[in-house]
């Protein structure tokens, strides 16, 4: 299948739009001064904004209509970043939604938790608005099911579908977010074989992603869990990386 892009389109040859294209971007932040300042640089980019200033609105605009992703920030009145980023893990109306986070500290433990409970990436207030906007599109061009023509892939009792984006464990239809399917999809690929850190990271977020390490470690933690009772596991080669193992 043919990936190039169509000029003026907006599409590419495939009929998935790019990012940048229209795709609508839910920022919640309650200092109108960063919204703007998102809003602007978002814009220039062909995405579509609505902005909420606080965690229940934020909420209800995703159940009326959910956005391609959200820009979070953790310090909001009422409820608070975490609480949202559970709520929408946890509810019907987009589980899979893609989350980036603002936090005011450089702290690992607000990253580290931020991640375990679903976010997909994290900004550190301040914050350069142009690596936000290329953390953006990094996530929503991965998170495009771009692998459509592609056939399933079988290991062990695990079948990852990319075409469908769907994954049975033991014969169950299991539920991954979209790095955790993408991580999956990136050991089952390169099965038997150990894979570093680095190279995991480039595989599933891209040589544009501005995380750490600790970021895979996190997402394998949460995919053991998954893998739990399955004849797949992930085994850990210590100072090497991870190998997908049946």
């Amino acid at each position: 299948m043919s990936r190039d892009n169509l000029p003026g389109s907006g599409r590419r040859s495939d009929g998935l739009k790019l990012p940048g294209r229209g795709e609508t971007i839910l920022v919640v932040d309650d200092e109108a001064n960063i919204v703007d300042l998102v809003r602007m640089y978002l814009e220039r980019e062909g995405f579509r904004v609505q902005a909420a200033g606080d965690g229940a609105t934020a909420l209800e605009a995703i159940s009326r209509r959910p956005p391609a992703l959200m820009v979070l920030d953790l310090m909001l009145p009422e409820v608070d970043g975490w609480d949202v980023c559970r709520r929408v893990r946890a509810g019907k109306a987009a589980p899979n939604l893609p989350i980036i986070m603002l936090t005011a500290r450089d702290d690992d433990v607000d990253k580290i938790v931020g991640l375990e409970l679903g976010a997909d990436d994290y900004v550190t207030k301040p914050f350069n608005p142009r690596e936000l906007v290329a953390r953006i599109k990094a996530i929503l061009r991965r998170v495009q099911p771009a692998f459509s023509a592609e056939a399933p892939v079988r290991v062990g009792d695990v079948t990852i579908d990319p075409a469908r984006y769907e994954i049975t464990i033991a014969g169950e239809p299991a539920r991954l977010r979209h790095k955790e399917f993408e991580l999956m999809l990136a050991l089952a690929e390169h099965r038997g074989m150990v894979l570093s850190r680095e190279q995991l990271l480039n595989l599933v977020w891209g040589y544009d992603f501005y995380g750490e390490t600790r970021t895979v470690d996190v997402h394998i933690a949460q995919l053991r869990k998954k893998l739990t009772g399955s004849s797949v596991t992930i085994e850990t080669v210590v100072g090497v990386g991870y190998k997908l193992v049946v």
